[in-house]
């Protein structure tokens, strides 16, 4: 069947013949080369966008950002900006050489000269402002991403380094993929089977249940049937991170609790699945087996917050503490937001948290950017992101756990099991 031709608008031509500039002229040869490559047959506007770029992988991505800036471009369109290699707050915790923290300010300050928002996290959908249901976006991201998709029922595809900020440059991507709705419709159909009651409402099933989503569907549009309704964002969260990190997944319908799935049917558009999984306890202890590379006999560190730590997850982790330092020989990391930093340092929680051994991690996050110290070499952690993606970027051994057993590990000096909770 013949390709049906890009339809562009008189400003779209115009943009391309060079008259907004040539910054702008650049960004839309981009979305539109994305365009015709994905089937696409116009251009939409997005209402805002989130920036993946502005994380310093090598000197590629700072040359095509300073470039943009030489030809004085600006965003068009609310943008805010994912972590950075550096933490601004914090710097005395960061470990990289003087040459590679110089090119990451760089590209900070290069984003920020567009008109970016210097918001510098993960987890942009814990902003004041944040985009609703039905909102044509563009983020990079992928913990975003999901979320975004998934949770807040905004729309988006997967945008990449590069095109992420042609798209805030020039307020507009192709209609394709997750941003028309035919294209959100549930694909592949997770049935939650013989899961005992107290996994089922524990914060730690999400992560790993996400981890087992993103291998077994890959880029496919999901629906998870037999949740309980109403499931917090904090744990949609940990799933869309870890689904995201294992897969492709940029959109999971979670039935009783995301916007678009009010029921199953709803999530599959009237169709039917092409495919039903069924989740027993024992895939979920399988996967959940695989996070975790060692036994841990040799714990020296803790780290959290991946995708950054909201207020609420603050909240429960001065919980599990409960006025115990953390040991002495175990580093206990924190990430989260300079926003939601501020927040808890209203509520007097930092100096808690830093007299109990935490350390707070802003504006990046720990399994990116060298900040665990030499001998931090087994690390635990309560997120499938990290543990996912950790050994390959910074080399170390993880043991995956629940925040309890992450934080209840720090303060005996050795990994603490909750054996029972998978029975």
């Amino acid at each position: 069947m013949a390709s049906v031709a890009l339809e562009l608008t008189d400003a779209d031509r115009r943009t391309l013949q060079g008259e907004s500039g040539p910054a702008a002229q650049t960004a839309l040869r981009l979305i539109v080369a994305v365009a015709e490559a994905e089937g696409a047959q116009r251009l939409i506007d997005i209402s805002g966008a989130h920036i993946d770029g502005c994380l310093f992988h090598g000197l590629a991505g700072l040359e095509f950002a300073e470039r943009l800036v030489a030809q004085r471009a600006q965003v068009r369109v609310p943008t805010t900006l994912n972590v950075s290699s550096l933490d601004l707050l914090h710097p005395e915790l960061l470990r990289i050489d003087p040459e590679r923290r110089a090119f990451a300010r760089r590209l900070m300050e290069a984003y920020e000269a567009m008109g970016c928002e210097p918001t510098w996290t993960c987890a942009p959908y814990q902003l004041a402002t944040r985009p609703g249901l039905g909102d044509q976006i563009a983020w990079g991201e992928s913990n975003a991403i999901a979320f975004a998709n998934s949770v807040l029922g905004a729309r988006t595809n997967r945008y990449g380094d590069f095109l992420d900020i042609c798209a805030a440059i020039t307020g507009r991507v192709p209609d394709s993929g997750l941003h028309r709705t035919a294209g959100r419709r549930a694909r592949v159909v997770f049935r939650i089977e013989d899961v005992g009651q107290r996994l089922l409402h524990s914060d730690v099933l999400y992560p790993v249940l996400g981890h087992l989503v993103g291998a077994m569907a890959g880029t496919d549009v999901v629906a998870i049937d037999g949740l309980p309704a109403g499931v917090h964002e904090d744990r949609l969260k940990a799933l869309a991170a870890a689904a995201a990190s294992s897969g492709g997944l940029a959109l999971v319908h979670v039935v009783g609790t995301t916007p678009e799935a009010p029921t199953l049917d709803a999530a599959l558009q009237g169709g039917e699945p092409e495919r039903v999984v069924p989740v027993t306890a024992t895939m979920l202890r399988a996967a959940r087996d695989e996070l975790s590379l060692t036994d841990g006999a040799a714990l020296t560190s803790v780290s959290l917050g991946t995708p950054h730590y909201s207020v609420s997850e603050f909240e429960a982790l001065l919980g599990f503490l409960d006025g115990t330092a953390a040991d002495p020989d175990i580093h206990a990391y924190v990430s989260t937001s300079r926003f939601v930093l501020a927040e808890i340092a209203g509520q007097g929680w930092v100096a808690d948290l830093e007299r109990l051994g935490i350390r707070l991690v802003t504006d990046t996050c720990t399994y990116i950017t060298p900040i665990l110290e030499t001998r931090d070499r087994v690390v635990m952690t309560d997120s499938a992101k990290w543990a996912y993606y950790a050994p390959g970027n910074i080399g170390v051994q993880v043991v995956f756990g629940s925040t309890e057993e992450c934080v209840r590990s720090a303060q005996a000096g050795h990994v603490v099991r909750q054996t029972d909770l998978w029975a």
